[in-house]
């Protein structure tokens, strides 16, 4: 039984958080109805937990593990579900992180000051969701306190029973859950997360009755947007936006209250400044996008399509594009039976990627834009194959081994939208690395690059610099899989030597970890990695 929250603790909490989220992902998914039935609650929160635990692994110890584990979560936060936790877990670090002793008394003032600041980062905060269960959370912890029973078990177990208390009551607090008949998908996931830090504390974890209710839907909800928009806000963006200020971010959150709702934005400091994760779900995606490019340096952009697909009159021929940054990317994506549009990321055209979906000659098409950086011109050329008659889905791949996890599900013989879901799932599910030569100085979130020195990067953030490709390459890859993996799949460019090292390291210290190689050929970056 602990009296305090030590580093190590804080270290088992977190890894207990995800393997309670891994295993709850599906249920969660199905119980997501509000605020938009897209059934990735469970999926987000994991994700975001993994992003936390990561960093936490990756970690010096020359920083507070509170500290670590907020800034991971909230530049790894997907979602709506996950930008909330992301959002609790650094109002906590605000708290805890410098506590000479996290005991009951100040766990509970933490708690108390994150559900405050959870609710603050929300633009438009509804009760009956995430938010009621946080705050119900932590007004059970503090009475518990002010009645006397301040030991750190006493307040955890308060939280917790107190969290779940508010969850069975979400159901009768939003219509949306009540017409489903179930309990709302995020205030779940975040009584799971305080059951974690039960067991954390107490060594037994809360006995719970299974969330109940009647699916909200089989599977995930397709994720298509209709020929003829829906009215309200149809896609939902995300991104991380960095350089700049308090000012220039509330002026942003402003115009994009003005765009959309489900609005969350979580400020968080790093080694190279503030950032923010920004979430919003709108109609106009690219006026989102020039709202965060106003305010300062956006990057990782996501753009995912919320509203439900139609059921096509009669069944169509259905393709898939693919895009390629590389002649060597383009072979391997063609070898798995696909269209390939192959250009340089920066060169990547609208009118160009629109072209190639109608030149497809299919009724369904699923693009897979395989760079973060083009996610977004992508989504706007499908919505204008939409205009045109065209079923189009974005599958929003952020790298190429992302988009060859998405093929290896594929089924034709499937429901388009189920298709779909399965390919965006795969997607999901696979962490993404690469290994490249920096052409120019920068100050990077692993310090300063020179022209000429090896980036490993994880996620889109450098995270290791050196000289030779093989030790960083394999000092990434040992992040990577620090959160766990089955299966790593690498790209090798044009070095074949290099991928000789990497496969070689991974089977003499990650033995367990199914390996799969590609040649990426001329033109690719030396090495992509990706770990399922």
């Amino acid at each position: 039984m602990l009296e305090a929250l030590d580093e190590a603790a804080v270290g088992r909490w977190s890894s207990a958080v995800v393997d309670t989220l891994a295993q709850a992902r599906g249920r969660l998914d199905e119980l997501n109805v509000f605020p938009v039935p897209d059934g990735d609650t469970g999926t987000n929160l994991l994700l975001t937990a993994q992003a936390g635990h990561a960093a936490l692994a990756a970690a010096d110890g020359t920083e507070s593990a509170w500290s670590v584990l907020a800034r991971g979560a909230v530049l790894g936060a997907r979602g709506n579900s996950g930008a909330i936790l992301a959002q609790l877990l650094r109002g906590l670090a605000d708290g805890l992180a410098g506590a000479r002793r996290v005991d009951g008394a100040v766990f509970a003032e933490a708690l108390a000051a994150a559900a405050g600041a959870a609710y603050a980062a929300v633009a438009d905060p509804e009760e009956g969701t995430f938010l009621t269960v946080a705050r119900a959370g932590a007004d059970a912890a503090t009475a518990a306190v002010a009645a006397g029973q301040a030991g750190l078990a006493d307040v955890v177990r308060a939280a917790a029973d107190g969290a779940f208390t508010a969850l069975e009551a979400t159901t009768g607090q939003l219509a949306a859950l009540r017409d489903a008949g179930v309990v709302d998908a995020g205030g779940a996931g975040w009584c799971l997360v305080l059951d974690a830090l039960v067991g954390t504390v107490t060594g037994t974890t809360p006995a719970r009755p299974p969330l109940d209710g009647r699916p909200a839907h089989p599977r995930r909800a397709p994720r298509s947007l209709p020929a003829a928009p829906a009215p309200g806000p149809g896609s939902e963006v995300q991104f991380l936006l960095a350089d700049s200020d308090d000012a220039a971010v509330a002026r942003l959150q402003a115009r994009l209250a003005e765009l959309g709702d489900c609005l969350v934005v979580v400020g968080v400091d790093t080694p190279g400044g503030r950032e923010w994760n920004v979430h919003v779900h709108v109609s106009d995606v690219g006026a989102a996008v020039e709202a965060g490019i106003e305010a300062g340096r956006p990057h990782r952009i996501s753009v995912t399509p919320l509203a439900p697909v139609r059921t096509p009159a009669a069944a169509g021929v259905r393709a898939v594009l693919a895009l390629a940054c590389s002649a060597g990317l383009a072979e391997l994506f063609g070898t798995e039976g696909v269209t390939v549009l192959t250009a340089p990321v920066d060169a990547v055209d609208e009118d160009a990627v629109l072209q190639a979906v109608l030149d497809t000659g299919a009724e369904q098409v699923v693009v897979l834009p395989n760079h973060w950086e083009v996610t977004a011109v992508t989504a706007r050329a499908a919505d204008r194959a939409r205009e045109q008659g065209r079923d189009v889905v974005v599958v929003p791949t952020r790298s190429a081994v992302q988009g060859l996890a998405a093929l290896a599900v594929a089924d034709p013989a499937r429901r388009f939208g189920d298709d779909v879901i399965a390919m965006a799932e795969a997607a999901a599910a696979t962490r993404w690395a690469e290994v490249t030569v920096a052409e120019q100085e920068a100050l990077t979130s692993a310090g300063r690059c020179a022209p000429g020195d090896v980036l490993g990067s994880a996620e889109g953030d450098v995270v290791v610099i050196g000289a030779d490709p093989v030790p960083v390459a394999r000092d990434l890859l040992d992040r990577l899989l620090s959160a766990g993996g089955e299966m790593a799949t690498v790209v090798v460019g044009e070095e074949p030597a290099l991928g000789d090292a990497v496969c070689a390291h991974l089977a003499a210290v990650h033995p367990t970890v199914e390996v799969v190689r590609y040649p990426g050929g001329a033109g690719a970056v030396p090495l992509l990695i990706g770990v399922e």
